[in-house]
């Protein structure tokens, strides 16, 4: 059974945000709950938020969104990520950003696996965080996947022994409602971080309706599922026999990361689906379906998963 994190004075939080804003959202009134009880927070920021075209279009009246006006919108978009954390009280050499492009964490993760995970491990070496907090894994946008597979590979990397929460932006989280942790329920905190939000001007151009219904809600953190690398995992989905010949398993463990195509994994038909045999590695093991297509859509169908799934409906078991 998990306790709840306590917070005080020797608390180092460190959160992980996919892209600006996502500090805010998530755990704005928990880094400043951390600072008014003494403590430190920093943010670690992978990516500048740049293929973010819409409001581009909108704000900058133009059509064609190319490489410069890309870089010029991610660099727009960290200032206001720095306006956003000097609301909540976070110095400016307290984030670490390392500028990833937007809606590239998995190719981070999978392309130069070895780099990704040495970048974010040296932000927590440097920060020696006692408190990580990171998106959920089952989180549908890619970049909120994958950053928690990377947090999870580098804390393991760097033999840290932080306490981890996860948090959830696009989804439902795993647990149920009364085991999730909710820290600060605090009026003045909530305003606070309501104009934190306001600081990501260019997100308030097409979304502040709903950005701001999310600012508003109560900030509520998960606990991680256990990951172990070792034996067989029980893989959550079942694609067709059409499906399966676009598609390539992707392992990320302490080794790298391996992607094979459907037919070469090791793969082992079951009675519930579909057996994938572990290589065994130090640390966490995560598994991802992917078929590498080019889409509009950003969410992820298939996203990543490390334990076998719950079993579904009345489940038998011995008396006594």
């Amino acid at each position: 059974m998990y306790r709840d994190p306590v917070i005080d004075g020797a608390t180092r939080l460190l959160v992980v945000a996919p892209h600006p804003d996502d500090e805010s959202l998530a755990a704005g009134m928990l880094i400043q709950r951390t600072l008014a009880m003494g403590g430190r927070a920093d943010v670690l920021l992978l990516t500048d938020g740049d293929d973010n075209p819409w409001p581009q279009r909108w704000v900058e009246r133009r059509v064609i969104i190319d490489a410069p006006a890309r870089a010029r919108w991610g660099a727009r978009r960290r200032l206001e990520v720095a306006g956003a954390l000097g609301r909540l009280g976070v110095p400016p050499d307290q984030l670490h950003a390392l500028g990833w492009h937007d809606m590239q964490v998995t190719d981070e993760l999978r392309r130069r696996h070895t780099a990704a995970v040495t970048a974010v491990r040296r932000v927590i070496e440097r920060v020696r965080p006692t408190l990580l907090v990171i998106p959920d894994l089952g989180d549908t946008h890619p970049d909120h996947g994958s950053a928690h597979v990377l947090a999870r590979l580098a804390l393991s990397a760097a033999g840290s022994m932080a306490d981890v929460l996860t948090y959830m932006v696009h989804g439902t989280e795993r647990s149920s409602p009364d085991d999730l942790w909710v820290p600060d329920l605090d009026a003045e905190r909530q305003a606070t971080k309501l104009a934190a939000v306001l600081e990501h001007h260019t997100q308030m151009a097409l979304s502040r309706e709903r950005m701001l219904g999310v600012a508003s809600r109560p900030e509520r953190f998960d606990r991680p599922a256990a990951a172990p690398g070792i034996g067989s995992l029980l893989l959550p989905w079942r694609p067709g026999v059409l499906a399966r010949r676009r598609l390539r398993v992707v392992l990320a463990d302490g080794q790298g990361v391996v992607a094979w195509p459907w037919r070469e994994a090791p793969l082992e038909s079951s009675g519930d689906g579909w057996l994938l045999r572990l290589r065994d590695a130090p640390g966490p093991a995560f598994v991802k379906l992917t078929a590498d297509l080019s889409t509009p859509w950003i969410y992820d169908h298939y996203g990543w998963a490390c334990q076998d799934p719950e079993p579904v409906g009345l489940v038998a078991r011995p008396i006594g």
